[in-house]
């Protein structure tokens, strides 16, 4: 079947059923479970109102239910067993943990994604309001951030073999394709060099297509900011003779302080899963390793399903705080 078709064919069933659903539970509950007729009418018709709610709620409950909370459950149970020759699985207890921990790939994991997490957001976040505060003072800011957010809407891996690209190496005397080495050959460089096998360094190479991408998101959520910043304070700082740069860093900064650590923290997160540019760049070779390339390579690769859980479970571990934060800081500023 045709892809289009099959699409389209797939859309129409999924609204078709949405509508259904809803269709058919209101009127079971209201014609059936709670008629609205006889002596009890009113008491059903609160009842059936008290119950409506989570007749809408109840597709979003199931579906966050059977792809979230059961493969959290599943993943912890399967990271304190190990699979059997046979068939099937034995209890182990914290046995994956251990070895896990014994592992140096694991450690060069943590590593770099400590790296990752000091790097990333910090020049994200930075690139993001400089661009949201240079775009809002010139006539074709919207151009510009229509063209910075454009990375936004790669995937992570087209981003990758974009980048990868622009690292390649061509052998010496022979025209480099690579942007950076052809750069690095025309100021006096003599051999072109493979960055991403260069270890420590290559780290940062690859974090360069992160920035690239959340540089956009951090942009237009900080831009949003800004513009939200009263008027009156910007005039009275420019009645009191400040600069420029007094102005931003001291009115506008500490205004949209919230907003700038709203951002720094969902890159975070984002920081945290990274794995395509990872898996499409390096593998995790040459030092790159990461968390989530490390839990790939043993579910997959090592078929450890027990080492594999034991490594995501640590990866949840990390995200839940930042993501209590964040729930946390919302529900306070929506009061």
């Amino acid at each position: 079947m045709h892809p289009a078709l099959l699409g389209l064919i797939t859309i129409t069933i999924g609204v078709s059923s949405c509508v259904g659903y809803f269709y058919l539970s209101n009127l079971f509950l209201d014609k059936v479970l709670f008629p609205a007729r006889g002596p009890n009418a009113g008491r059903n018709i609160n009842r059936a109102n008290l119950i409506r709610p989570w007749l809408f709620l109840f597709p979003a409950l199931f579906a966050l239910g059977l792809y979230l909370a059961y493969p959290v459950v599943e993943t912890l149970r399967l990271s304190l067993t190990e699979r059997v020759p046979g068939g099937g699985y034995r209890w182990v207890g914290l046995d994956n943990y251990g070895q896990m921990l014994s592992e140096p790939k694991f450690w060069e994991a943590i590593r770099n994604n400590m790296l990752w997490l000091i790097v990333v957001p910090a020049m994200s976040t930075a690139f993001g309001l400089l661009a949201a505060q240079l775009t809002d003072r010139i006539k074709w800011g919207n151009i510009a951030k229509s063209l910075i957010f454009m990375p936004m809407a790669i995937s992570f891996v087209g981003a990758s073999v974009i980048w990868k690209l622009v690292y390649d190496a061509r052998p010496a005397g022979t025209d480099q394709i690579g942007v950076l080495n052809a750069l690095y050959i025309w100021f006096g460089g003599t051999e072109p060099n493979t960055w991403l096998t260069i270890p420590f360094w290559n780290n940062f190479f690859l974090m360069v297509v992160l920035i690239w991408i959340q540089t956009g998101f951090a942009m237009v959520i900080l831009s949003a900011a800004l513009r939200g910043i009263p008027e009156e304070t910007i005039e009275a700082a420019i009645v009191d003779g400040a600069s420029p740069l007094q102005i931003f860093f001291k009115i506008k900064v500490p205004q949209i302080k919230t907003t700038i650590l709203v951002v720094w923290t969902t890159i975070t997160i984002t920081v945290l899963k990274v794995f395509d540019i990872v898996f499409a760049m390096t593998n995790g070779q040459w030092e790159t390793q990461v968390l989530a390339n490390y839990m790939y390579d043993k579910l997959f690769r090592a078929n450890d399903w027990g080492g594999g859980s034991a490594a995501a479970m640590v990866i949840m571990l990390l995200v839940m705080p930042i993501l209590v934060w964040n729930v946390r800081n919302a529900r306070r500023e929506m009061r």
